[in-house]
């Protein structure tokens, strides 16, 4: 063989052990770039939790759990997690907690409703509640009635602050505080929990900061309101908070939420509405009052009140001792209390 094509076929096989190099090389990218890319998709992929959790008493001590599947029962999550507050739960909530809560689901260790006291959720928030007035046209409309004024839309979110000592739980105790006032009124409202902490949160961002929802009964001591020309000390009378009957995760529902809403007094229907009908809906308020405010997990945002509260009735028809008020939001349930 003469030296120039053994030179040839020398430079033949070099080319192709290039060639083939560079296509193990280009194919081995190929299969980075496509792990990289299903890597950052599941984890911009939220896993769906739908959950309903519970705060409640068995045997004296405070519990904080999870609903079974058929509403009948709770699973406490002290098993898992000695002492966890709802709060700390709502802090540290994410897909492991989430599985490993799941889990509880098939415990053997399932404890009756009939058998606990259900509480409020979160019985003491940290920050009081915020709340949102004249947020139904209808419920515009029935007060500018009841005090004799026009009906004016707010170009911006209404907000006031309840304080609150303790909030009732599912069949806990409204106190009448007759000695203080002939205007006890009931004001059934969805009520929004927050999941992590943010600030200057953007309208389309809302759902990531939203842990779940449950009802909330905004009572309110309607003369208390008119003598000191703003709504903080009437809406703050001890035990004028419950809230219940449980924290349902946001997975249930989805954004903008419609759901029917709806109360009852003794048996008799006083408010029937649906959340569509906010004026402000959840992500416009969630940004709105997150402008240079920073809003924490566990805080409780009350999204107002449709028609039908006792005072917008002619004559009035507020609350008295004995009394038994219901609220209902549909895919949440009923949270119900009696006046004492």
């Amino acid at each position: 063989m003469r030296f120039h094509e053994y030179s040839q076929i020398q430079t033949v096989l070099f080319l192709n052990d290039i060639n083939t190099f560079l296509f193990l090389i280009a194919e081995m990218a190929r299969y980075a770039i496509i792990k990289i890319a299903q890597i950052y998709s599941a984890k911009k992929q939220r896993v769906k939790h739908i959950m309903r959790f519970v705060t409640f008493k068995f045997n004296g001590r405070e519990k904080t759990g999870i609903l079974s599947d058929d509403r009948i029962s709770v699973i406490s999550s002290e098993g898992l997690y000695p002492n966890l507050t709802m709060t700390n739960l709502i802090k540290g909530f994410n897909n492991a907690l989430a599985y490993e809560i799941t889990k509880l689901k098939n415990s053997d260790d399932q404890i009756p409703l009939n058998k606990i006291e259900l509480l409020s959720p979160i019985p003491n928030p940290p920050r009081g509640v915020i709340c949102l007035g004249k947020n139904y046209m209808d419920h515009i409309r029935e007060v500018a009635k009841a005090i004799d004024r026009e009906s004016i839309v707010p170009k911006y979110p209404i907000y006031f602050s309840k304080i609150v000592d303790r909030c009732p739980g599912h069949n806990g105790n409204i106190p009448s505080h007759k000695e203080l006032t002939d205007s006890l009124d009931y004001e059934a409202e969805l009520a929004v929990i927050i999941g992590k902490e943010g600030r200057n949160i953007p309208a389309e961002e809302a759902d990531d900061y939203i842990f779940g929802y449950t009802i909330l009964n905004d009572v309110s001591v309607r003369d208390a309101q008119r003598r000191h020309s703003q709504w903080f000390k009437g809406k703050s009378f001890d035990g004028s908070c419950p809230i219940g009957p449980w924290i349902v995760t946001k997975d249930e529902f989805k954004l903008p939420v419609e759901l029917d809403i709806k109360s009852y007094v003794n048996g008799e229907l006083r408010q029937n509405s649906n959340t569509r009908e906010l004026i402000f809906d959840i992500p416009y308020v969630i940004s709105d009052f997150s402008k240079g405010i920073t809003l924490m997990p566990g805080d409780i945002i009350a999204t107002g009140t449709p028609a039908g509260v006792g005072m917008g009735f002619d004559p009035p028809k507020y609350l008295s001792a004995g009394d038994v008020v219901e609220c209902y939001i549909e895919n949440i349930g009923s949270l119900i209390n009696k006046v004492i």
